[in-house]
C-alpha cells in the first residue's frame, strides 16, 4: 500500500480572536475617531456634513454594530484566502477534468502527480481515495465490496477537511441576525429619546428630539447594512463548500464507475 504524503491541512483563524480584535478596532474608532471634538461645533454638536460627529450620535450601540460589520469583513477575507488554500494551485475544474480522464484512462500514477501538483482539500482527499482504490485492487472481495470501500474513505477524508473550509461561517450567519437586532435596539433607543424629549413641560427640546432621531436612523441603517452583508457573505462561502463537495462526489462517482466497468467486462 502507497503511504499518502503529510498534507498541510487548511486551517483558519480562530473566530474568537477576530471578534475580539474586530471590538477592539471598532471601540477605539468610535470614541477616539468618531468622538473627536473636532467633529462637534461649541455646542456640542456634529459639523454639518461630518459624519464621523453623525455617527458619534448613534450611541453606545453604534460601536457593537460596528464589532458585527468588521468581523463579517474580517471573516470574510479570512475564508477568502482559506478558500484559495483549499482550492489549490490552479482552475479547479479543470483539475477535476483533468483528474476524470486520467482515471478513465486507468492511469493512478498521472492521478497522484496532479493531486500532488494541485495542493489543497480536494486533491488531499482524492489522494486519500486513490491510495485507498489500489489497497482494496488486491483484496479478494466483490467489485461492489471494493466500491463501498473507496466511498467510505472519501467520506473519511472529506469530514476531516470539510469543518475546516465551514470553519467561522456560523459566526457570520448568526451575525446576519443579530446585526439586524442590534441595530433594531439602538433604533428602540433613540425613538425613546425623542419621546422623551417630546413629552417634557412646555417647548420640546428640539436638540434631544433630533439627537434621538439620529440615533435611531443611524442604528437602523448600521444594522441592516451588517445583516445584508453578513446574508451576503455565508451565502457566497457557503456555495463555495458545496461546490467543492460536488467536485468530491463527481470523484467519488468516477472512481466507483471504474468497478462496475470491470463488472461489466466480467
Amino acid at each position: 500500500m502507497k503511504k499518502q504524503k503529510n498534507k498541510k491541512k487548511i486551517t483558519g483563524f480562530s473566530a474568537v480572536w477576530i471578534i475580539i480584535g474586530c471590538a477592539l478596532v471598532a471601540f477605539c474608532f468610535f470614541y477616539f475617531v468618531c468622538g473627536n471634538p473636532s467633529n462637534f461645533d461649541a455646542k456640542g454638536n456634529p459639523i454639518p456634513g461630518n459624519i464621523f460627529g453623525t455617527l458619534y450620535q448613534g450611541g453606545f450601540v453604534i460601536p457593537i454594530v460596528l464589532t458585527l460589520l468588521f468581523t463579517v469583513f474580517a471573516i470574510s477575507v479570512e475564508r477568502a484566502l482559506a478558500m484559495n488554500k483549499a482550492k489549490g494551485n490552479g482552475k479547479l475544474i479543470e483539475f477535476i477534468g483533468n483528474i476524470k480522464l486520467t482515471l478513465k484512462n486507468g492511469d493512478l500514477n498521472e492521478a497522484h502527480q496532479l493531486c500532488d501538483k494541485q495542493q489543497g482539500s480536494v486533491s488531499n482527499i482524492l489522494n486519500a481515495a486513490l491510495i485507498r482504490y489500489e489497497d482494496v485492487e488486491k483484496q479478494n472481495i466483490s467489485n461492489e465490496a471494493k466500491a463501498a470501500l473507496v466511498e467510505k474513505e472519501i467520506e473519511d477524508a472529506t469530514s476531516l477537511e470539510l469543518p475546516a473550509l465551514e470553519q467561522n461561517l456560523s459566526i457570520v450567519a448568526v451575525i446576519s441576525s443579530l446585526g439586524t437586532l442590534m441595530g433594531l435596539l439602538g433604533t428602540v433607543l433613540g425613538m425613546i429619546r425623542s419621546f422623551s424629549a417630546m413629552g417634557q413641560e412646555g417647548a420640546p427640546d428640539s436638540t434631544a428630539l433630533a439627537i434621538g432621531i439620529s440615533e435611531a436612523l443611524l442604528n437602523t441603517a448600521c444594522g441592516i447594512a451588517t445583516g445584508a452583508l453578513a446574508i451576503i457573505s455565508y451565502n457566497y462561502f457557503a456555495g463555495k463548500v458545496q461546490n467543492i463537495t460536488n467536485y468530491v462526489n463527481e470523484i467519488g462517482f468516477t472512481l466507483g464507475q471504474l468497478f462496475t466497468k470491470k463488472d461489466l467486462k466480467a
